[in-house]
């Protein structure tokens, strides 16, 4: 398990990087499933784990957004952004995933991207993400799940070790991360034929 201290630590290190190395590998699906969640006039959306704010400038404005991330590091690259850009219907605020500070039925909608795999315990991020979400809500996962081919998936679970200390667990299977999570799935999905990233829409039954 990543402690919320080390995880704060790594992704402190990677701020001033992260665009660079990760957006090529993100920014597809990010912008797939921002594009997809069908956002109306005057949601109020909740972005959990914004990181540098890579999705930010995807949201419609005529939503309001709040950015949540732990890492204050990571979060000063997107308030660059916000400032940049005049994305005045986004705020940020620095928080922890797993113990999110509004009250119950606050957001109309959640994206949680590349995020159940980093933090400390990704069932009580969702049970926190279901808490705030309104009954009926959408909430939309994009992550990466272990392979079901039991060679990839072997192989991938050898290098969980590895990956954890740069960041992120890579032994999460989709299935029982779903089961766990109590998620009401509509539809869960890759872009690409062979892809470890899924997309996940689900309605939030409580």
């Amino acid at each position: 398990m990543l402690e919320t201290e080390t995880i704060k630590k790594i992704y402190a290190g990677y701020s001033n990087a992260y665009d660079a190395i990760f957006k090529r590998f993100f920014f597809p699906r990010i912008k797939h499933a921002i594009a997809t969640m069908d956002i109306r006039h005057g949601d109020k959306v909740l972005d959990v784990g914004v990181g540098t704010g890579l999705s930010l400038p995807l949201f419609p404005r005529y939503c309001d957004v709040t950015g949540i991330d732990i890492s204050s590091a990571m979060l000063k690259k997107a308030k660059e952004k916000t400032n940049k850009l005049n994305l005045n219907h986004i705020e940020l605020m620095e928080m922890d995933a797993m113990n999110l500070e509004f009250p119950d039925n606050s957001f109309d909608k959640v994206f949680i991207s590349h995020v159940v795999s980093v933090v400390p315990d990704p069932y009580k991020t969702m049970s926190e993400v279901k808490r705030v979400c309104k009954r009926n809500g959408k909430i939309v996962v994009v992550n990466h799940f272990r392979s079901p081919n039991k060679m990839v998936g072997s192989v991938v679970r050898m290098l969980n070790p590895i990956t954890k200390k740069i960041g992120w667990r890579t032994d999460l299977s989709l299935d029982e991360f779903i089961k766990k999570a109590n998620l009401c799935v509509e539809k869960k999905y890759k872009l690409k034929k062979i892809d470890l990233w899924y997309v996940i829409f689900a309605v939030n039954e409580k």
